[in-house]
């Protein structure tokens, strides 16, 4: 598949994808990606934003390929139920472990906890293995539960912009080869 023919919906996590995060340069850069907005980024609500996803999903008009990070990666699987079409494929970055009691915030273990079924479509989860949200053996397993391919990306923490992840050329690869491969 190519850029072209896909609605590439771009997911941030918790307080959003700020300009220097490479969620932001890719969808400056793919020419069919948009973000889906939610109405609080700060406080998050897992209905709320389950329907935001749902509704991007829903209203989509060519195959939707997902770029979620952190707590949108949460809020994507948790909007599956919603979904009225297919989806072509997730590409799933960092992960959180909504399930973990201490997780900071609290309130984002109400996006927990993750499904254990196999997910219907293509997906990749790459995880740090310091990441401060997640830790490496949690993501492998869910990665394992979803059936995703799963990509050790070392010791990158949160795979954002505060990490040193920006441009995140690796991550723009990888995503390019994810593609071609739908």
């Amino acid at each position: 598949m190519k850029v072209r023919d896909a609605d590439i919906l771009i997911v941030p996590g918790y307080t959003n994808s700020g300009p220097d995060h490479w969620q932001s340069r890719w969808q400056s850069k793919l020419s069919t990606a948009r973000r889906v907005e939610q109405a609080e980024w700060s406080k998050p609500v897992r209905e709320d934003w389950t329907a935001s996803v749902a509704k991007a999903v829903n209203e989509a008009e060519r195959p939707v390929v997902v770029v979620a990070h952190s707590l949108g990666v949460a809020a994507v699987v948790q909007a599956m139920p919603q979904f009225q079409r297919p989806i072509a494929g997730a590409f799933f970055v960092a992960p959180p472990d909504v399930a973990n009691p201490k997780i900071k915030p609290r309130h984002l273990m109400t996006f927990g906890p993750y499904p254990r079924e196999p997910l219907a479509f293509p997906s990749v989860v790459i995880a740090s293995r310091n990441d401060p949200f997640c830790t490496f053996e949690v993501a492998e397993d869910i990665a394992g539960a979803w059936g995703s391919l799963f990509i050790d990306a070392g010791d990158a923490g949160h795979l954002n912009a505060d990490s040193g992840f920006g441009p995140w050329p690796e991550g723009s690869m990888t995503f390019a080869k994810f593609l071609t491969d739908l």
